[in-house]
Formats: structure tokens, sequence, C-alpha cells
């Protein structure tokens, strides 16, 4: 539900009826648009994340590649297996890396993040509870008064 009104310089307001609650409508576009910046900025920092796994790929990979040659060469050539155990804990970071960058990895961790917010909302909540305006206030004036006394 919408009303207008006309305050006492003569311009239009107008008001939202949300929830019993009466909120202008300007103060609902700030929000939205507040929330929108949010998620534009998430999104550009996940893009920018995978943009830094593929290009970490590409080198870890080329390292990955030569190591892994270099180190097989070795084994057979000294006849020791024991050159080959680098290889292992590499192989996690290239397969990890390329998950990260090209396959799944980030649908499936979406995917846990969910689950935990359903059914393990207990982990998630903050010591001393929800940050609240007066306790910011209060934390703000005995800041205040540690400066000023100074």
């Amino acid at each position: 539900m919408i009303w207008t009104c006309y305050s006492t310089r003569m311009s239009i307001c107008s008001w939202i009826n949300l929830e019993g609650k009466t909120i202008s409508v300007q103060v609902v576009i700030k929000l939205e648009r507040q929330l929108m910046m949010q998620n534009e900025m998430r999104e550009r920092q996940m893009a920018l994340q995978i943009a830094w796994s593929r290009e970490f790929l590409k080198y870890f990979g080329s390292f990955f590649g030569i190591a892994a040659i270099s180190l097989t060469a070795g084994a057979i050539r000294r006849k020791k297996p024991a050159f080959l155990f680098p290889i292992i804990p590499l192989s996690f970071i290239f397969t990890y890396q390329y998950d990260l960058g090209y396959g799944t990895l980030l649908q499936r961790m979406k995917g846990e993040a969910e689950n935990i917010l359903e059914t393990e909302k207990s982990k998630l909540q903050l010591p001393r509870g929800v940050i609240t305006f007066e306790n910011l206030e209060k934390a703000r004036r005995e800041q205040s008064k540690f400066f000023i006394d100074k």
C-alpha cells in the first residue's frame, strides 16, 4: 500500500506501508541501491578470485609439469622412487587450483554454505550476540572520552 503526503513546503513525499511499518519510498530506494551495490561488489570480488586462480594455474601448471618430468626422470635415472614423492602434494595443489578456476568447486562451496545456513545456524552466532547501535554508541563514547582525557 502506498500513501502520498504533502509536506509544509508543498513537495510530494511518498510512503510505503511495509509489514505494518510506514517507510519513505526514498529510504526503500536507498536500501535497494545499497543491496545492489553490495551484490555487485561481491560478484566482482568472486570474479577476481576466479581470474586470480586461473592465472595462478598457468604458472603453477608450468612449474608442476616441469617438476613432474624432472622428478620422474631423476627417479628413473637414479633408480630411487623417493624422487616421486614431491609430485603427490604438488598434484593436490594443482587439482585444487584447477577445480577453483575451471571446475565446480565454487558451486560445491555455495551448496555447503547454504546447508550450513539451514542446518547449523547456531555455529554462526557472534559472541555477545548481534552488534546493536547502542553498543556501538557506548563504545564510541568510551573511546571519545579516552582520547579527550589525554
